[in-house]
């Protein structure tokens, strides 16, 4: 008897061979190497214009890129070493007009002799030699519009001017390119936004322990259990220190403390105009001026209340970025780059700028919320820094500009 054959009921039927394998899915293309990129500033010592050329250098570096830097050089090329990013010293610094025809020549042999891609200027001298060096080597050409220069007459704009002649122009604030557009007409289709970035990481108020911030409080004096108002800046006198002093005056409160730090950078006779005037208005029990501060996240971990009362406009006002990412509510002046940062009544104040009336009034308010409010401001604030001026999204926003130029600058393969 012939058995029947299995069914095979219940089995899943393989597909016939067809003798031919199925390619894999393609991965996706690896986008290419950042650009490598020669930035030029007139030195490295301190400052935002510095800071942020560090930052700029250490991301190309770190994502695979050749990065270059050409200065008169400073204290801050031991990070730029660390970064594996070079430097070239050279007089960048000098107004001299040899010497800034002698500095094309030094930078065009730079950028040919290590296939520069896009020289990246930050600063009025420096960039006339690299505008040059970049025409002469056909290189595109970016710059770093960072403040409002002053622009009386017209060889003083003329001057100024060749922070506009990049491919790309970069403003560190709406406050800038506003200027730029208004003043020197710039093309806004040339124009960029990227405001100043801070280190959020570093700038972590849960990254700061007591024994950073303890032995600052000792130095400095600062008694306990009194709010503390704290001013930073370097001592010059559109920084408002003097405004800052009569508020304080006018308070009239002794169980407060306030604080101005920063370093008078030699001007040494504005420093004791600043102490008179604290003696005079017998503060001296309430405030200290005090030197500069290695470790500004300690520093501002001892703030109740931060102050930027700058008479001029800030052209962004890195403080506040700062103070904000500490979770420090902020008083600022109501002008520049302190409008795009401060949210009126949720993460400080704004008040007009050179009134010591209003600022105490606002220092009074900031000194006397209650802790529920204190704790959302302090949210809030971090919240907006983390999310508008991280050092990550300023990097990341101008390597894209990078891209970007790069890819205008290659030869269509239509």
């Amino acid at each position: 008897m012939n058995k029947s054959p299995k069914s095979g009921a219940g089995k899943a039927s393989k597909p016939p061979r067809t003798g031919k394998k199925r390619k894999a899915a393609a991965a996706p293309p690896l986008p290419p190497p950042p650009p490598t990129v020669l930035q030029v500033v007139p030195e490295l010592v301190t400052g935002g214009v510095e800071r942020g050329t560090v930052d700029i250098a250490e991301a190309l570096a770190s994502g695979g890129a050749r990065s270059f830097v050409a200065s008169a050089g400073g204290p801050m090329e031991v990070a730029l070493r660390r970064a594996g990013v070079e430097h070239f010293t050279m007089p960048m610094d000098s107004k001299n007009l040899v010497v800034m025809a002698q500095n094309v020549g030094r930078l065009e042999a730079i950028i040919e002799a290590h296939n520069i891609d896009i020289v990246h200027a930050r600063s009025r001298a420096p960039a006339w030699s690299a505008y040059y060096a970049a025409r002469r080597t056909g290189r595109p050409f970016v710059t770093t519009f960072h403040g409002t220069y002053s622009a009386e007459g017209t060889l003083k704009r003329w001057y100024n001017a060749i922070m506009t002649k990049g491919v790309r122009t970069i403003a560190i604030s709406e406050f800038i390119a506003d200027h730029a557009r208004e003043i020197y007409g710039l093309d806004p289709d040339r124009l960029r936004v990227i405001h100043r970035g801070v280190d959020i990481a570093t700038f972590d108020p849960k990254a700061v322990a007591p024994g950073r911030f303890i032995p600052l409080a000792q130095k400095w004096r600062l008694p306990d259990g009194v709010p503390v108002v704290m001013l930073p800046g370097r001592l010059t006198r559109w920084k408002g220190q003097t405004v800052f002093i009569e508020a304080i005056a006018k308070l009239g409160r002794e169980d407060i403390c306030a604080v101005m730090i920063g370093s008078d950078q030699g001007r040494a006779a504005y420093r004791e105009e600043l102490e008179e005037q604290i003696r005079a208005r017998d503060l001296g029990g309430v405030l200290r001026l005090v030197d500069e501060a290695a470790d500004m996240p300690a520093a501002l971990m001892l703030a109740d209340v931060v102050v930027s009362a700058s008479t001029d406009p800030e052209a962004f006002g890195r403080v506040i970025a700062e103070a904000g990412a500490m979770g420090r509510p902020v008083i600022a002046t109501d002008h520049g780059g302190a409008r795009e940062q401060v949210l009126a009544k949720k993460t400080g104040w704004l008040v007009p700028p050179g009134d010591p009336d209003a600022l105490a009034a606002a220092i009074e308010r900031a000194v006397t919320i209650n802790k529920g409010v204190r704790t959302r401001m302090s949210r809030a604030a971090i919240a907006h820094v983390r999310e508008n001026f991280s050092k990550t999204t300023m990097c990341e926003e101008t390597i894209a500009l990078y891209r970007e130029v790069m890819a205008e600058a290659q030869p269509s393969c239509s």
